[in-house]
């Protein structure tokens, strides 16, 4: 995967990201904004892509047959689900 580095933000582009996120959504002028209706050619996470860092991870094996099992055919994907399981609990626990 390449890793891409933008500049930092100026002191001027964060007040003005700043105010624009203050903005109540009825101020916000969208007239000259296009409406997308089609989203079928959408994909999902294509901007955020988290770098993955292999390890070696003991989980008692029910537990890893059932997420085989539950993946579909030929168990592709159960990583995968795990890791989204993983996430899902950390955001529920983000503030404790």
């Amino acid at each position: 995967m390449r890793q891409v580095s933008s500049k930092p933000l100026t002191a001027e582009r964060k007040a003005e990201l700043e105010a624009l996120a203050a903005l109540p959504d009825d101020r916000i002028d969208m007239r000259e904004m296009p409406e997308v209706r089609d989203r079928s050619k959408a994909r999902r996470g294509i901007l955020f892509r988290p770098i993955k860092q292999q390890l070696t991870l003991r989980l008692d094996a029910d537990l890893v047959e059932w997420f085989k099992d539950h993946a579909g055919p030929d168990s592709k994907g159960y990583q995968s689900r795990i890791n989204a399981v993983l996430r899902e609990y950390m955001a529920a626990h983000e503030g404790n």
